[in-house]
């Protein structure tokens, strides 16, 4: 049974139609860093959101490492997808946008959030989670040879990348965590186990300047030094460190620690970026918060986490007190942005230490005392796991009661797809062209079916094309810029020059402060797009509806005669520029079925633009992008333009990371039968075969070219980054398509 964009009983609020509210959006709560607390918020908020509220989430990457799992990540015994908390999938169950890109300031008196690469976001209430890092530019040389464990996501790339090479025998299994505390001892036995599990062997030194190893009870210190001899975990304590090199640490005595991959563990810092902002911070650059975690002398701005210092309980930096915060700071943003009454957050004094041992074994120390065994490491996954699964296994939110009773036809609680997943079906559509009237304008120098139409204008060829977007991700920017691109496609398909562009935007309901940023944000990057295209944007239209979308109108010129889909000739080798299979993963994440990882890939590719690939294409034959009627329609339009059939070699066709299995488990756009009917592939099958009718947005350039020029034109666009593959050719016969064995 096919899975079209969340069929009944699948589907997670705020999915279903997108950025559709009863209520008026007036308040925008944006979330700063995807940090335990923030996790847990974003969960709670997708159970119980606050009507008119638009919620917002920043953070580098899709996804965010759980911090009492690294250990055992590091160890070997989790996987990484087990170890991070998937941003993209806890979004959409929230209903929140989420910004794909690091924060760089926040401005509490104008309140916004500066974005690399993305400009100004603005909020009326906003929470900073973002974290610490581990870094020691007080160091010479760590910058260059060294590796903070924290931020945990590049530690733990760092770490597969050194135990890969080690495993290879082209790096010696030497490591040194500088500090002795817990986190660089935990570390440290993670790293011997996995190192003699893998390599055989492991060179594993901790350096500690003071005299024992630090924040734990002698209790403690006692079982993690019996762990750490048992694993040959040299501990050098009394030791202070000089600078790091790429082979050793060499400390303050002169003396070398042999070292091909050192991890800083000592300390915790704060991100520089905080410090360059109006912020009360404390003298080590944490933001100072009071009991409610409202920043102090600002009431519509939080912090929590590792980043925060609440002034009245000082704890020390661990993930538990960020868990605990959670439900009080859902509680007290909720509270902000509907006038009602903040409440305390009172941390434990004291809380449960369960530290890994490396293999499967832990510490537990409480109150001075500390006992050790297997037992302990299966609690401390248990408790784990039960915390990851709450993110993991998301509860199924309701969307509203289907009727009793439809008229026949209708398919009730079947979500329509956003992007060219939306588009009226192909052969619905060329019906109601075949009765368009055309009076003959000698000016009008083409008819419906092609990318563009080409008109005279004067003395100049120029081509005209719309296209318009149901929106997809509820990141306006985001989505802006992929619409630009998107409509670009048609303007260098047609090989003309980009001119101008008239946006029409839709945007939900809300206020007018909400209406003025948003439209920023959509003129600023659908404007940066259309900018360095060499296209400016002329005008346009606005108004307000239940949903995001976003359309362009754009002219192009054309020098010379323009390309269109029309001039295939057999042994023409076909050339496709980027992979096929965003319609698939939009879909199942639609449904919180597909990972964040491959949705974050899709979509930084759907937002890259093509000039440059249209400009090494400009002598094909033919050429047209691949949009709504999937990879086989377009290829389809070519042949019967061109009077000509297309062999496909399936295997060589370019798929985004994710897409086949989803199109395995039966995760299909809305339009895809149609797409199947109107351009059958005979013999193509399993998933790949699935995929060839599969709707793009923003898709890649389908060229037909001459063979002589393929290899150059194909190693051109590779060399350019984009990921163009030969993927078959033109050869006589009937308009058809068929497998090239």
């Amino acid at each position: 049974m096919s899975r079209q964009c969340g069929i009944a009983g699948a589907v997670f609020k705020g999915s279903a139609v997108m950025m559709s509210s009863p209520v008026q959006l007036s308040r925008d709560l944006v979330l700063i860093g995807g940090g335990h607390a923030h996790a847990l918020v974003l969960r709670m908020w997708g159970m119980r959101p606050l009507p008119g509220v638009r919620l917002t989430l920043i953070n580098p990457g899709p996804t965010a490492p759980y911090s009492g799992m690294l250990p055992g990540h590091i160890a070997g015994h989790y996987a990484r997808d087990e170890l991070d908390i998937d941003l993209v999938r806890l979004a959409r169950f929230a209903g929140a946008r989420l910004i794909m890109a690091p924060a760089e300031a926040i401005d509490p008196v104008a309140r916004t959030v500066s974005v690399q690469g993305r400009g100004e976001i603005g909020y009326d209430v906003a929470s900073i989670d973002v974290g610490i890092h581990a870094e020691m530019p007080g160091i010479a040389g760590f910058g260059a040879h060294g590796i903070g464990a924290k931020p945990l996501d590049i530690y733990a790339d760092r770490w597969a990348m050194f135990l890969s090479e080690a495993e290879a025998g082209r790096v010696p299994p030497e490591v040194a965590v500088i500090g002795g505390g817990v986190a660089g001892c935990e570390l440290a036995l993670a790293m011997a186990h996995a190192l003699r599990t893998r390599v055989g062997a492991a060179r594993v030194s901790v350096i500690e300047a003071g005299p024992r190893l630090t924040g734990r009870t002698r209790a403690a210190e006692r079982h993690l030094r019996r762990a750490m001899a048992g694993l040959d975990v040299a501990a050098r304590t009394g030791s202070g460190v000089a600078r790091v090199t790429a082979e050793a640490v060499v400390l303050a005595d002169g003396s070398e620690v042999p070292s091909r991959f050192t991890v800083g563990a000592a300390g915790a810092f704060a991100h520089g970026w905080l410090a360059g902002c109006d912020l009360p911070l404390t003298e080590d650059g944490f933001v100072r918060v009071r009991d409610s975690l409202q920043v102090e002398g600002y009431d519509d701005l939080f912090a929590v986490g590792d980043c925060a210092h609440l002034g009245g309980s000082p704890r020390p930096k661990a993930g538990v007190f960020a868990v605990r915060s959670g439900p009080v700071l859902y509680a007290n943003l909720r509270a902000v942005l509907s006038g009602g009454r903040v409440r305390a957050f009172r941390p434990q004094k004291d809380y449960l230490k369960l530290i890994s041992l490396g293999g499967k074994g832990a510490v537990a120390e409480k109150w001075g005392h500390a006992v050790a065994g297997r037992v302990l490491w299966r609690w401390k996954d248990r408790i784990d796991r039960k915390f990851m699964d709450r993110f993991r296994e998301l509860p199924a939110m309701a969307t509203g009661v289907a009727p009793r009773v439809v008229a026949l036809g209708a398919v009730p609680q079947r979500p329509l797809c956003g992007g060219c997943g939306a588009k009226v079906g192909p052969g619905t559509l060329a019906a109601a062209l075949a009765d368009v009237t055309r009076p003959g304008r000698v000016d009008v120098l083409s008819g419906p079916g092609d990318d563009a139409a080409v008109m005279r204008v004067g003395g100049a060829v120029q081509v005209v094309t719309t296209d318009h977007l149901r929106g997809f991700t509820e990141d306006f920017g985001l989505m802006a810029r992929i619409a630009a691109v998107h409509a670009l496609g048609d303007v260098w398909a047609m090989g003309a020059a980009p001119q101008g562009a008239l946006l029409s935007v839709t945007l939900p309901r809300m206020d007018a402060a909400m209406q003025a940023r948003s439209l920023a944000e959509i003129l600023r990057e659908a404007g940066a797009v259309l900018n360095a295209a060499g296209a400016e944007i002329v005008g346009g239209h606005t108004t307000m509806g239940s949903e995001m979308t976003i359309g362009l109108t754009l002219t192009g010129l054309v020098e010379g005669a323009p390309l269109t889909v029309g001039g295939a000739r057999p042994g023409d080798v076909l050339i496709l520029t980027r992979p096929i299979g965003s319609g698939t993963v939009l879909a199942a994440e639609m449904q919180g079925k597909a990972r964040g990882a491959d949705v974050a890939a899709v979509l930084a590719e759907m937002a890259r633009p093509q000039g440059d690939a249209a400009k090494v294409l400009r002598a094909a034959r033919a050429l047209t992008d691949v949009t709504g009627f999937g990879l086989a329609g377009h290829l389809m339009a070519i042949c019967r333009a061109s009077g000509v059939a297309a062999e496909l070699d399936v295997a060589a066709v370019p798929v985004y990371a994710g897409a086949l299995d989803l199109a395995e488990a039966g995760h299909r756009s809305t339009i895809w039968e149609e797409n199947a009917a109107r351009a059958p592939v005979p013999g193509a099958t399993g998933a790949r075969g699935l995929l060839l009718h599969d709707p793009q947005t923003a898709g890649g350039l389908l060229a037909a070219v001459d063979e002589a020029g393929a290899g150059a034109m194909l190693e051109a666009l590779q060399a350019a980054g984009h990921r163009a593959a030969a993927i078959g050719r033109i050869v006589a016969g009937v308009p058809g398509i068929s497998v090239l064995r």
